[in-house]
């Protein structure tokens, strides 16, 4: 080790730790197969669009109708029972955003501004009173990164756990696997005795939810399902008994793991696509938006409308039988600490990066101008085609999809504000309120309705709401 000697004793046993935490002798093939050789792309066959279950439960698309409100009462008894628990996924920081800390953090309410911890944890709160008898709490995991574990923690012990229990959240980081340099292969240093690491994706998760000791919390608890979701989604249902119910009990489905999905909203949204990967009677899997072939992108039905519709909304269900089976198949680089675990042999995905190193000539401090290091991480939705069978149910857009990625533009701040406006605009008109809406229709306010309030159009309905909106106006309902 070139600069080992240089260290002092303590940052030599940091060194010596985080070498030990890696599988060094899966290294070399990560190198040859992912960094000093590009992999060529996975071929998924002939990809066809997946039967679902559509957000219209009486329309003839997809799957054509299904009885809504069956499994709606099937989820709630699952969530009744105390066998369903919720697991976000929030290791990353708010930098695209221009934010200073973890995204969890980011302001998200339209008008309350509360951030996006909060806005999730309104769900479950709404979830535990709406369907949970006295003494029956849905648990929440959250997976950090070891970037931002501690300042996570620290929020929400400023915020008292949003109003949960402080035993029924759990925290834990992700794992993370090593850098490496673009030319040859070897593991790249961030300083003299740190190695340059990266988390190693939200398909690390499913390794993380064992080793973290989530899994046999869960199974203490009886817990039989999984609610995953990620961070960003202000709207996202945390709990949907629907999905949940049809997760577990429809009848094509083997339980193990399950999908949300949302109209594209057009032929180049930047979503990953779920699709049949091998014909008509393929998996299920996830289709990368930019390993999607372009005839197939751009491909529409008679009716006009895409023919690859589904777009992936980064909702899932998953059994808790399935995680751990994928974790007795660990393979590829596992690891001691989910370093370099890869559960399952999820297949590791490419990118490359401008990672700041060590001259390792010199140790002098390198910021590169140009790429000069191959990441790898794995995808939770790889595990899809592992499943039996996995059923995917369709969510309309402005009730449940408004994610906040990206600074200005698609996905930012500002559509998220306009989404959440418009679904309260069309509840409350739903519910007899008048709203002022502009000549173009759009809603002449700003409104943010919490789940604490309303969980869904009907539930408003149902409690009448007396409010007067005046042109302008900003309101939490």
């Amino acid at each position: 080790m070139t600069f080992f000697d240089r260290l002092d004793a303590p940052k030599q046993g940091r060194l010596l730790s985080s070498i030990a935490s890696m599988n060094l002798p899966a290294i070399p093939a990560l190198a040859r197969d992912y960094v000093t050789s590009k992999p060529a792309a996975q071929s998924a066959g002939q990809l066809a669009p997946p039967p679902y279950y559509p957000a219209d439960h009486t329309s003839r698309a997809g799957r054509g109708q299904w009885d809504r409100a069956h499994f709606r009462d099937m989820g709630i008894e699952l969530i009744a029972a105390g066998q369903i628990a919720a697991f976000t996924v929030a290791g990353g920081q708010g930098s695209r955003l221009g934010f200073e800390g973890p995204k969890g953090c980011y302001p998200a309410g339209a008008v309350s501004n509360i951030p996006l911890f909060a806005c999730l944890a309104d769900w479950i709160i709404a979830a535990q009173r709406a369907f949970c008898p006295p003494g029956v709490r849905i648990p929440w995991y959250i997976m950090t990164s070891p970037l931002n574990d501690s300042e996570t923690r620290a929020f929400f012990k400023h915020h008292s756990n949003f109003g949960l229990d402080r035993h029924d959240v759990m925290f834990f980081p992700q794992g993370v696997l090593p850098s490496f340099d673009i030319a040859t292969g070897k593991i790249l240093l961030s300083d003299l005795h740190e190695p340059a690491v990266n988390p190693d994706g939200h398909g690390g998760s499913i390794r993380a939810l064992m080793v973290s000791g989530a899994i046999a919390d869960m199974k203490r608890r009886g817990i039989r399902h999984i609610s995953y979701t990620q961070i960003d989604n202000p709207l996202v249902r945390v709990i949907d008994p629907t999905f949940l119910g049809l997760h577990a009990f429809a009848p094509d489905s083997s339980a193990q793991m399950s999908s949300k999905m949302v109209a594209k909203a057009h032929a180049d949204e930047k979503v990953g696509v779920l699709a049949r990967l091998d014909g008509p009677t393929g998996k299920i899997g996830v289709i990368e938006y930019s390993d999607m072939p372009r005839e197939l992108t751009d491909a529409l039905t008679a009716e006009g409308g895409l023919v690859f519709n589904a777009g992936n909304a980064a909702v899932h269900a998953l059994s808790v039988e399935f995680v751990e089976q994928l974790n007795a198949g660990v393979g590829g680089a596992g690891g001691a600490g989910g370093s370099t675990g890869n559960a399952m042999a999820l297949p590791y995905h490419r990118a490359e990066k401008r990672v700041p190193c060590v001259d390792l000539a010199t140790g002098a401090r390198i910021e590169p101008a140009a790429n000069n290091a191959v990441k790898l991480e794995t995808f939770v939705f790889d595990a899809l085609p592992l499943c039996v069978s996995s059923i995917v149910m369709e969510s309309l857009r402005v009730d449940e999809f408004a994610p906040i990625k990206n600074a200005t533009g698609p996905d930012s701040p500002q559509t998220c504000r306009e989404i959440q406006t418009a679904r309260a605009a069309a509840w409350l008109e739903r519910a007899g309120v008048r709203v002022p809406r502009k000549d173009s229709g759009e809603p002449d306010c700003v409104l943010e309705l919490p789940p604490t309030t309303a969980m869904d159009s009907q539930e408003l309905v149902a409690k009448r709401p007396m409010l007067n909106v005046a042109p302008g106006a900003k309101i939490v309902v």
